[in-house]
């Protein structure tokens, strides 16, 4: 296909509202479902619970109003790899690819197929844990298999063109909505003050909180708030990208920050704080507490379909990174492949099911998951430190949308990326050190690469 005027070969199906499913999609998982718990365990002071989340709503906005004047200027598939690129260079760009590859995204597919099949499994009255084949030393489990199923799904889904993943995702994310959004409603309509709140009500619930805690429940909100930056990642099949791309960046990030906000003040009106840490799957017992027993069947159906939007979100968004790279001759041509009937990336999609079975089979949910936000978060940081270098290299750059608040907001988003991976480190040094040290096995493969398209022979002239 001919290149459009941005230099973009795929075929810009996606409007306004399929571009806000795309980001509210990929967003809400299971992470509102299951992390207040985790953070409640951690901060179970009520005004200090609430403000984490509010410092996460904060973060992810100003992320978000960040990649919005990159997106406008660069809508471009690939998203971070184009930003990193414009702004760092190949190498740093390059080596997002390589942590896209063996850390990042086989991690998020690995998590959210199991988190998807796990709680498929729990409604239907099967055990996810349940050994189901075993091929030497390695055990697979009943989860782990149904993942990998999901995941060659919405692999076969959108090998057939972006249009048909995005009516996938669109139906998927009404009803993921719809369901949250209903147990807001239904909660505070339904529901009854728990009678355990002390006199002064759910704001009257204090406790003694530490900085250290305070900074590690924050993990676990952006782990939850994770999925509004991979718009950016399919740029390329936007329509009128200037003027879609901030909008639904934007409608959609707000979107996710009210319904999680208005989930965590539901959850917290009928259940007392201290309970709420020992409850795993939070929005269950409160559904429980509302319509009764099947509460709990409500809610794991609604989970599962729930994750399983956000895993063919992923599908949309993530082979596009590695189509970019392929055109820049960072990986194999054939990545590169546009089919001429479906205008879909199909090889870079078989790439990313491959890799995703893979990973899910050998790997269990919490190291994909940690493997995920370690390796994504530095990348992160360094697109939107590249709105400042733009800002002074290019000062001419065609810029439909500016950041609002510039230069404070991306500073926000900077310095917490600077606490979430300090976090991690002291936490999960082993983890930490391997995927970053896998991340950083690009450099030598990046320049053979580079002394390779150096030293290849010129292309033969034939006379004709």
């Amino acid at each position: 296909m001919p290149a459009d005027r941005w230099g973009e070969r795929l075929l810009r199906r996606l409007g306004l509202w399929s571009a806000v499913a795309v980001l509210v999609g990929s967003t809400i998982g299971s992470g509102i479902f299951r992390t207040p718990a985790s953070v409640a365990s951690r901060i179970d002071d009520v005004p200090l619970f609430l403000l984490a989340w509010v410092v996460g709503a904060v973060v992810v906005l100003c992320g978000a109003l960040t990649y919005s004047e990159l997106a406008a200027a660069f809508p471009r598939s690939g998203g971070v790899y184009v930003f990193v690129r414009e702004s760092f260079g190949r190498l740093p760009a390059f080596l997002f690819v390589w942590a896209e590859l063996w850390v990042i995204r086989p991690g998020a597919f690995g998590a959210i197929g199991i988190t998807a099949s796990a709680y498929t499994l729990r409604t239907l009255g099967h055990d996810p844990s349940a050994i189901v084949a075993s091929i030497g030393p390695l055990h697979i489990a009943a989860e782990q298999l149904l993942g990998a199923g999901y995941i060659l799904l919405v692999g076969t889904v959108n090998f057939f063109g972006i249009h048909r993943g995005a009516v996938l995702q669109n139906l998927s994310t009404v009803f993921k909505v719809g369901a949250l959004a209903a147990l807001i409603l239904v909660g505070f309509a339904l529901g009854t003050q728990s009678a355990e709140l002390p006199a002064g009500g759910i704001f009257a619930q204090h406790a003694q909180v530490g900085i250290s805690a305070f900074l590690l429940a924050m993990v676990a909100i952006l782990w939850a708030y994770d999925g509004w930056a991979d718009l950016a990642f399919v740029g390329g099949e936007v329509a009128n990208p200037q003027r879609t791309l901030p909008r639904a960046l934007l409608i959609g990030t707000i979107t996710v920050v009210v319904l999680y906000l208005g989930a965590n003040l539901v959850y917290l009106y009928l259940i007392p704080i201290q309970q709420m840490k020992h409850a795993e799957l939070v929005a269950a017992d409160v559904a429980q507490l509302v319509i009764g027993p099947a509460g709990v069947v409500v809610v794991s159906a609604a989970i599962a379909v729930s994750t399983f939007g956000t895993l063919n979100g992923s599908m949309m968004t993530a082979p596009r990174i590695f189509f970019a790279a392929a055109e820049d001759r960072l990986l194999p041509v054939q990545i590169a492949r546009v089919d001429p009937k479906n205008h879909a990336p199909t090889a870079a999609i078989v790439l990313m099911t491959v890799m995703g079975m893979i990973f899910i089979l050998i790997r269990r949910f919490t190291a994909l998951a940690d493997q995920f936000i370690i390796g994504i978060w530095p990348f992160y940081a360094l697109a939107v430190a590249g709105v400042y270098v733009l800002r002074r290299t290019r000062p001419r750059l065609e810029r439909p949308y500016r950041t609002l608040g510039y230069p404070f907001v991306p500073l926000v988003f900077l310095v917490a990326a600077l606490f979430l991976l300090g976090n991690y480190l002291v936490r999960e040094t082993g983890s930490f050190a391997v995927d970053i040290g896998i991340i950083l096995t690009g450099v030598p493969v990046y320049l053979w690469l580079a002394w390779r398209e150096q030293h290849a022979p010129p292309p033969a002239i034939t006379m004709r």
